[in-house]
């Protein structure tokens, strides 16, 4: 009897593992999950940089531009979104000035307070083309108003030329785009750069392999591991620095025409504003 229940102990203990098998599903996904867990056991203790410094020269140098790329695209992008966040605050708040002054001297005093907004730019030169065209004109004073004196008709200013200050207002938007384009050029170059430097990593990894192959005359894993790691690292770098810098490329990008259709009303406005005091 004793003999009988030692014998049907490791049988109901085959029963318990065929039935965990079944839990998992079937037995080669149980087979792995356990190379799977064998495989972390033995790289918890590697991190990334300890494989890095295992690199060759080539995917280090590779990994380092990458690296830059995307230091120096991550700086735009906070400068940029700082920036603009800025001008269009400011932008706001000259909007108010303008249109609640009744002269144009009044507006140029506060100008100097919001010279983050590009519609302070436009509102200069033009500003610049409105005075000096009334200088030369002996019945006016110098001084653009929103509303000149009714009861001074004869001594009312008038411009020369009206395409002349649209021209101003037009050099002054250009100026002012490419000012808020600056550096922005630079997220494209990285998005388009990137993913050919990782894959310029990825292939330099695969020949590694392939030499480390050729070295040893065997193909196991323990062979073809560092060149295989070097190769996905550098794929993986390559996309990290290359899809933050395409989307906030757009972004801003957007951003831009967006402040270039603000100006474009403001010019149309200042221009309405000039045409009916001052022709």
């Amino acid at each position: 009897m004793i003999q009988s229940d030692d014998r049907a102990v490791p049988a109901a203990h085959s029963d318990v593992s065929e039935g965990r098998l079944r839990t998992l599903g079937s037995l080669p996904l149980g087979l792995l999950l356990q190379v799977a867990g064998g495989i972390a056991s033995e790289s918890s203790g590697t991190s990334i940089v300890g494989r890095v410094a295992h690199f060759t020269l080539v995917s280090k140098l590779a990994l380092l531009s990458l690296g830059l790329l995307s230091v120096i695209s991550w700086g735009i992008i906070f400068y940029k979104l700082w920036t603009f966040r800025r001008s269009e605050r400011q932008s706001g708040q000259f909007l108010d000035v303008f249109r609640r002054s009744n002269k144009f001297s009044e507006v140029q005093a506060v100008c100097r307070s919001l010279s983050e907004s590009p519609l302070v730019g436009l509102f200069q030169s033009g500003y610049a083309e409105l005075t000096a065209q009334l200088r030369q004109n002996p019945g006016g004073e110098g001084v653009a108003s929103n509303n000149p004196n009714p009861r001074a008709p004869a001594a009312r200013p008038t411009l020369k030329s009206l395409p002349a200050v649209d021209r101003a207002l037009m050099r002054a938007s250009v100026v002012e785009v490419n000012k808020l384009e600056r550096h922005v050029t630079f997220l494209a170059t990285t998005a388009s750069m990137a993913p050919f430097i990782g894959l310029f990593g990825t292939v330099w990894g695969i020949i590694a392999a392939f030499e480390n192959i050729g070295q040893t005359g065997s193909t196991n894993l323990a062979v073809v591991a560092p060149g295989i790691a070097e190769a996905l690292v550098a794929t993986a770098a390559g996309l990290i620095a290359a899809i933050p810098a395409v989307y906030f490329y757009n972004a801003l990008t957007n951003r831009v025409k967006l402040f270039a259709s603000e100006m474009d009303d403001f010019a149309m406005e200042f221009l309405n504003i000039a045409e009916r005091n001052f022709t």
